[in-house]
């Protein structure tokens, strides 16, 4: 699921850790062009929304990672997985974007390029490489706790590493789904059972092949991570596999 040499990683690292929102330029050698999956995709009866940008982007999770058995298989960005770059798969930030990782429980850092979609696991937030797990010290555990901070992606021209123009994520709005079923009457009795606690609460209807199914969502926030925050609250009430979705 990834690519990029070693020697790029450290390089973005020391000129990302001189400063804060300024434009930096790449070697020539490691502009690509790849194809970026910013479209909408499904994986599970799940539907993931690719962010148009990576600014601001901070998130918390367990990390894990995954080598021999997919090196050399292509990934979302077009590039051959590597093993042993220093790349990674997420669900929604853009391909190309540089990422620090930052290990909670020893402290390790590592730079990965995301270039894979992943992973599909409910309390798992990023797939890395063999080379980024090993350098953060994961390899044993198999899974960390983990902080991952965007740094900026990759442009073909002029060359640089930066963050691409977005629209304001406040004016979005993010539910969570606590449920889906082939049977109306189901979805519409949990609707009824939430609506006394929340409000917002939706029935969305979707055909997937010869079925319907009936999706209950509550709205959370116009803020991803606020969404993020309310989706936490719903599985400890009772829903483990409550998500966000956006509309």
């Amino acid at each position: 699921m990834y690519l990029l040499i070693e020697l790029l990683a450290v390089f973005v690292l020391s000129i990302c850790l001189s400063g804060c929102g300024a434009r930096y330029t790449l070697p020539q050698e490691a502009i690509r062009k790849v194809p970026a999956t910013q479209h909408p995709y499904k994986i599970n009866g799940h539907i993931y929304y690719p962010l148009p940008s990576a600014q601001g982007f901070v998130e918390e999770g367990n990390a894990s990672w995954y080598g021999k058995k997919f090196h050399g298989r292509p990934t979302a960005s077009g590039e051959p997985y590597n093993m042993y770059a220093m790349t990674a798969a997420h669900r929604i930030l853009p391909i190309n974007t540089y990422v620090r990782v930052l290990n909670l429980e020893n402290g390790r850092e590592a730079v990965v390029r995301i270039t894979d979609r992943g992973p599909f696991v409910k309390d798992r937030i990023i797939d890395l490489s063999y080379g980024a797990a090993r350098r953060l010290g994961l390899i044993g555990s198999g899974v960390a706790r983990v902080r991952i901070e965007a740094l900026g992606e990759v442009e073909s021209s002029p060359g640089t590493l930066r963050f691409k123009p977005h629209p304001d994520f406040e004016k979005g709005r993010f539910y969570v789904q606590i449920g889906a079923f082939l049977r109306p009457e189901n979805a519409y009795a949990l609707r009824r059972r939430m609506t006394k606690y929340y409000r917002g609460v939706v029935v969305s209807r979707q055909t997937q092949g010869a079925q319907t199914f009936y999706r209950v969502q509550i709205f959370a926030a116009t803020n991803y991570n606020r969404a993020r925050a309310f989706e936490a609250q719903l599985e400890c009430l009772g829903f483990p596999n409550a998500f966000v979705v956006a509309r």
